[in-house]
């Protein structure tokens, strides 16, 4: 099954041909990183726009180079939500006019379930159940992963999400955006611990996160070290990414060992953008290695964005005979299964 699947959630414009759900035959990404840069952030009615220009383009490239056509196409898969409404209602429109002239089957995803699902697209994928973590500019969520659709949510962001924090403190210290790879960076030659900043546990059993007394912990500290005329003194810059990174990655590995622990389970896989951090997927190796659990992270690449993930969603859902209506919508908030 050759499925084209769709990713416009926020503000990457991502088009992908899929073979049965595990091959990629192609995956384009159009960053507008460029676009947002100016505003510390993505402003949500510029990234419509940007998927407005980008998506018959991105779409066109995706099956050339597939090295296919829409005839030879079997399926639609599009993400739903969450995500911005106006983006995702893009890339929704696009795909339903497309699924109505060409009368393939549709199928809409939840962008959280094929980050989740990233993990297959890569050699020796893990076997379900599993503890999958998700952590991006959006989300922070725990789940126990039984299979494709089924899903439990054991924790998730009670305020920040993690990616939210980095892109926030980079704004603050006036380092540029998108934050994750800038302070990842500067963490590297940063000393971690140089500030002690706070790791929010929120109780013994708590899998929940918190990361928005961390982020004003920074705040607080950088006021109480007004910046001189000249800015801030890079070492001075480096020390407070490297302990602002620590306590992040701190928390991030110890909640999802925790899970793991209290499922009883020996698999842990993490998604999402965040996941992509060089100090995380160091650390949960090492506390993988520790424990004994295996632990699978996508390749950076399937961490951010992507629509090939999508088309691993598609293919599962439309293999078991699930379709869509082109009464299909698109939501900001959109949980796995209402689970």
């Amino acid at each position: 099954m050759r499925l084209l699947a769709i990713e416009t959630s926020c503000d990457d414009t991502g088009a992908a041909v899929v073979l049965d759900g595990r091959k990629i035959l192609s995956n384009v990404v159009s960053s507008q990183v460029s676009v947002h840069q100016k505003y510390g952030g993505v402003v949500p009615e510029l990234a419509s726009r940007k998927h407005i220009e980008a998506i018959i383009p991105i779409v066109t490239e995706a099956l050339r180079k597939a090295g296919v056509t829409l005839q030879e196409i079997d399926g639609i898969a599009v993400t739903q939500g969450p995500g911005l409404v106006g983006s995702l209602l893009v890339g929704l429109s696009f795909a339903k006019s497309l699924a109505f002239a060409t009368g393939l089957d549709l199928i809409g995803v939840n962008h959280i379930e094929a980050h989740l699902s990233a993990i297959f697209l890569e050699e020796d994928p893990p076997k379900f159940p599993f503890i999958g973590l998700v952590v991006s500019g959006g989300h922070t969520s725990l789940f126990r992963v039984e299979g494709f659709g089924e899903y439990k949510m054991l924790g998730q962001t009670r305020d920040d999400a993690a990616g939210e924090a980095f892109d926030k403190v980079a704004k603050l210290l006036k380092l540029g955006y998108p934050g994750g790879p800038i302070i990842d960076e500067l963490a590297k030659t940063g000393d971690p611990k140089a500030i002690r900043f706070p790791r929010a546990s929120l109780g013994k059993n708590s899998m929940d996160f918190s990361f928005s007394g961390l982020k004003t912990a920074v705040v607080n500290f950088v006021k109480a070290h007004p910046e001189p005329p000249g800015g801030f003194p890079e070492e001075m810059i480096r020390n407070i990414v490297s302990s602002f990174q620590e306590a992040v990655v701190d928390v991030l590995v110890k909640k999802t060992f925790q899970a793991a622990q209290h499922q009883g389970l020996k698999k842990v896989v993490i998604s999402g953008g965040v996941a992509a951090n060089r100090l995380l997927r160091q650390r949960m190796e090492e506390e993988a290695s520790e424990q004994k659990i295996r632990v699978r992270i996508p390749s950076p690449a399937f961490c951010t964005d992507n629509a090939a993930m999508v088309g691993v969603v598609g293919y599962e859902y439309l293999k078991r005979g699930v379709r869509s209506d082109f009464s299909l919508n698109a939501f900001s908030n959109l949980p796995l299964n209402g689970k």
